[in-house]
């Protein structure tokens, strides 16, 4: 089958799961999501593997699912509003697993699983925060903010990605990101403002100006969450994280960006009164 051909058919049924995990029901949602939290993490854990680190995969992968199905009861109301701070004895208690082990890099398996857990579990975790904003007060499923949020990292990586392939000839740093160009930076982040802007008129809340700040946070917060996943890639010398999705590699090579971008919005709407 043709690259293009592809990417194009992979990228198309990745858009749709997406979108039908976001908008069908809440019940939907958190399989689609824990089912992704699941198989991204577990990408993390194999790609620092094949640079020599042993995480502990089972214990960091159940503990991402538990961390987000206690964040989905929290918002439903089955489970208390503090339970999430069990995760923070836990976490502690994880790194003394470590002691146990005959191994000579306790501190740095330990940090790897930890990493995973973080770096991945936590930003899934937050979006059951962001499809239900009047959390605690009205249990209400709303999920066009993550939706609205799904079509600027869309629009953003494909403008950015079709512009510098036709145009690009100022690398912003060829040691990390070698495709990554200034002029594909700049056109994704205009038709990311562009998205934004009508995402205030399709969803209505919240404002346009919230929705310009969003467009901004995933033109930052992506560009660097890719060069994160990217500078992770040029050390351990590999193309992709997976082969999962044909044409574009791994999951984590299609949500490296989100996973910066998730935390830094949830912090913004919640301080901007959003959530």
């Amino acid at each position: 089958m043709n690259d293009l051909v592809q990417r194009t058919v992979t990228g198309c049924i990745y858009v749709a799961l997406l979108i039908a995990g976001t908008a069908i029901h809440p019940v939907v949602f958190a399989v689609i999501f824990a089912a992704m939290l699941f198989f991204t993490q577990l990408e993390f854990y194999q790609l620092v593997e094949n640079a020599g680190s042993s995480p502990r995969k089972h214990v960091g992968l159940t503990l991402g699912l538990l961390l987000f199905g206690t964040c989905f009861g929290m918002v439903h109301g089955f489970i208390p509003q503090n339970a999430f701070l069990i995760f923070i004895p836990v976490l502690t208690i994880l790194f003394l697993f470590e002691t146990f082990r005959d191994n000579s890099k306790e501190i740095q398996n330990s940090s790897v699983t930890l990493t995973g857990f973080v770096y991945v579990a936590v930003p899934f975790s937050l979006l059951n925060f962001i499809v239900y904003p009047d959390y605690p007060e009205t249990p209400e499923f709303f999920p066009w903010i993550l939706m609205g949020v799904f079509f600027i990292v869309w629009v953003y990586d494909s403008m950015a990605y079709l512009v510098g392939s036709m145009f690009g000839k100022h690398k912003i740093n060829e040691k990390i990101s070698p495709n990554k160009t200034w002029e594909g930076f700049t056109a994704g982040a205009i038709f990311a403002l562009v998205m934004g802007v009508l995402n205030a008129v399709i969803f209505q809340e919240p404002d346009i100006i919230n929705w310009i700040i969003i467009a901004v946070i995933v033109v930052a917060f992506g560009t660097l969450g890719d060069l994160f996943e990217s500078k992770i890639k040029r050390k351990l010398n590999v193309k992709d994280s997976g082969s999962v999705l044909p044409g574009h590699g791994g999951l984590l090579d299609r949500l490296d960006s989100l996973l910066f971008v998730i935390p830094v919005i949830y912090v913004w709407l919640t301080f901007s009164g959003n959530l």
